[in-house]
Formats: C-alpha cells, sequence, structure tokens
C-alpha cells in the first residue's frame, strides 16, 4: 500500500462522492460521531500503566529531541523535555481534542482531490509505519522520521507533504503531542470520520533524529507482484490475511501521475470506508490500459476506475485471493480484520513499555 491529482472525478464518481461528503458532513455536526462496527478485542499487556514514562514520552521530548542536532546538547534537550512534559500529562480528553480538530481539518478541503483530505492523511499514517523492519527492530511510527530528508524525498512518499503540512497546523494548536502519535491518531480518524470501523490507538511515541531515517525500498512497490508484497509485508510481520485487510485502504483516494506515476481512483466513492475495492476487483473486468504511463489495469465498463498491479495479484494468487473474496462477500468481516491489522500497523516499532495505557482506547464521539 504504497497507497499512492491529476484528472477530477467524471460526474459518475463525483456524484457519489459529494453525497457521501454531504452525509459524513451530517454526521459530524451532531454530537456522536457514528461507526459501522466495534473495534476487536484488545490485547492484553504484561504492563501496568506507565504514567510517568508516558510522560516523557510525549509531547515536549519529541520537538526537543529532533531540534538538537549537536551531540553535546542532546542530555540536556532530554531533560528539559521531560521536565517539560511532566508538568503536563495529557489524558484522553485531551487526545480527544486533538481528534476532533484532525476532523474538521479533513473536511476543510475544498477541491482537494475529492473533496477530503482524509485519504492523504491515512497513507501519512500508513507510511510512517510501514518502514519497520522486524529483523533490525528499526524503522515504524516511533520516531516519526519522514519529517526528515531523505526519508521525506523517498519516491513512496510522493505527495505526503501536503499530510505532513496539514498535520504541522494541528500540532502547533497542540504543541504537547508527538508527531509520531499525531500522525497515528490521524490515520485512525481517517478511518473512522470516512465511515470506517473503529480503530483501537493508544498514545506514547517518541520523536526521534534524522539519523534514525529508514532506506529507501521498505514500502510497497505498486508494479510489483506477489513475491514483493510478501517480502515488504512480511518483513513487518504480516500474515497474507492481514496483507489482505490492510489492502483493502485502497477503497480510498487515488494515484496521481505527478506522485506516484499512476492515475484514478479504485472506487466510485473514494472517500468512503467501505469493501467496494474488494467487491469490484471480482465484479469488474479489468484490462490493462493503453497509455503513457505506468502499467496498470482499468475497468473494461466505464473506463474510470483503476488498479495496480500489487491490487490485481490478490484474484490471482491462491491464498491472497481467498481472503479477498471473502472480503468482497462480508463487509463485517473486511471491517472486523482491517482495524485488528491497521491497529497493529500503527504499533510497529515502539516499545511496548512507552505506551501510556495497557491498552488501546477507541476514540471518537461514541467512545
Amino acid at each position: 500500500m504504497s497507497f499512492p491529482t491529476a484528472f477530477r472525478a467524471p460526474v459518475r464518481r463525483a456524484a457519489f462522492s459529494a453525497s457521501f461528503r454531504r452525509a459524513g458532513t451530517e454526521i459530524r455536526a451532531n454530537s456522536f460521531r457514528k461507526f459501522s462496527t466495534e473495534p476487536p478485542p484488545a490485547p492484553k499487556s504484561n504492563t501496568g500503566l506507565y504514567a510517568g514514562l508516558g510522560s516523557v514520552a510525549l509531547g515536549g521530548l519529541a520537538y526537543y529531541f529532533y531540534t538538537s542536532s549537536s551531540d553535546t546538547t542532546k542530555g540536556t534537550a532530554a531533560k528539559s523535555a521531560a521536565q517539560t512534559a511532566i508538568k503536563f500529562t495529557p489524558t484522553k480528553a485531551d487526545y480527544q481534542k486533538v481528534y476532533n480538530r484532525i476532523a474538521e481539518v479533513i473536511d476543510d478541503a475544498g477541491e482537494y482531490d475529492d473533496g477530503s483530505y482524509g485519504p492523504v492523511i491515512l497513507r501519512l499514517a500508513w507510511h510512517a509505519s510501514g518502514t519497520y523492519d522486524k529483523n533490525t527492530g528499526t524503522g515504524g511510527s516511533n520516531y516519526a522520521t519522514m519529517r526528515f530528508e531523505p526519508e521525506s524525498i523517498h519516491g513512496a512518499n510522493a505527495g505526503l507533504h501536503v499530510a505532513r503540512e496539514l498535520m504541522e497546523k494541528v500540532k502547533k494548536e497542540f504543541d504537547w503531542i508527538s508527531y509520531g502519535d499525531l500522525w497515528t491518531l490521524a490515520g485512525v480518524c481517517a478511518v473512522q470520520e470516512m465511515a470506517g470501523p473503529k480503530v483501537p490507538w493508544r498514545p506514547g511515541r517518541i520523536d526521534g533524529f534524522a539519523a534514525q531515517a529508514t532506506p529507501d525500498g521498505r514500502l510497497p512497490d505498486a508494479s510489483q507482484g506477489a513475491p514483493h508484497i510478501r517480502d515488504i509485508f512480511y518483513r513487518m510481520g504480516f500474515n497474507d490475511q492481514e496483507i489482505v485487510a490492510l489492502s483493502g485502504a485502497h477503497a480510498l483516494g487515488r494515484c496521481h501521475t505527478t506522485r506516484s506515476g499512476f492515475e484514478g481512483p479504485w472506487t466510485f466513492s473514494p472517500t468512503t470506508f467501505t469493501n467496494d475495492y474488494f467487491k469490484l476487483l471480482f465484479e469488474e473486468k479489468w484490462v490493462w490500459r493503453k497509455w503513457g504511463g505506468p502499467k496498470q489495469l482499468e475497468d473494461k465498463k466505464t473506463k474510470t476506475l483503476m488498479m495496480l498491479p500489487t491490487d490485481y495479484v490478490l484474484t490471482q494468487d491462491k491464498s491472497f485471493k481467498k481472503y479477498a473474496k471473502a472480503y468482497a462477500d462480508d463487509n463485517e468481516l473486511f471491517f472486523k480484520d482491517f482495524s485488528a491489522a491497521f491497529a497493529k500497523l500503527l504499533e510497529l516499532g515502539v516499545p511496548t513499555e512507552q505506551f501510556v495505557a495497557s491498552e488501546p482506547w477507541v476514540m471518537g464521539g461514541d467512545a
């Protein structure tokens, strides 16, 4: 998922998106936010509540850490950060305020793409977490290293400056939250505010240094096949079922020739989270698009949708196909499995002892 704005949606698709956006805005105007399904049971932890450590792991520490580049000042910076953080220990209610602000940002997109910043914000959370390597223990969401070059300009992260700049505005309002927590909470908010499942989340990430930025090549290459997909996801600790579930995020957003080189949306409602991505994979006839860009498929009927080689392989690989078909047939099952896999993704690379809560929270109006 490299889950990579060139042309606007055709009338049919735009009508879908507009109606869903209006519905989403009306829902958020109410006092409660509605969700389609409950999250899977939260995993148990051997740890208790790490309030003291959490105070250090949050907010101020991150800022001091990554802005203090001199080795001689890092120790002083860390101590100052810890003292600053201890003066303010955020509660779940504080994080809910951040969530609410992100929800407002998502809707305030104007003419950007299909009228929502949700997909690009979700992609930021995904790419900030999907660099994890279980063999070396490096990468993941803990240090928010996409703030630094060269990671920020890796090909797979093209266009994500949009999301980072949006989140920077939120960071200025809530300067105590770490970038890692902000970006991952934003990903949760994007999924839920676009009618997706509740995703368990908890804070505790700290922000690191440019030296901790990950090398290029850790995120999926959309032009590849099943072996590549497995190499990327197995490295993070995912299995075939989780790979397919996470691929379902392609129900949202679109590709851009100015970013990934690919072009178009996967579904007719790219700002609404559903299992349509899987349904369309099996229900539509897909043919290779004849154009000057990279190899991608288009639906034969309308020629307005696209699928990447890594998408189409879900219908060709025996193991992947089994799960993709199950999700096409059962939206509730897809929501349940996506919630679990996405929550796992967002915690990759974060030591358990850093988390403020022993079990994840459910954010949003119904939490």
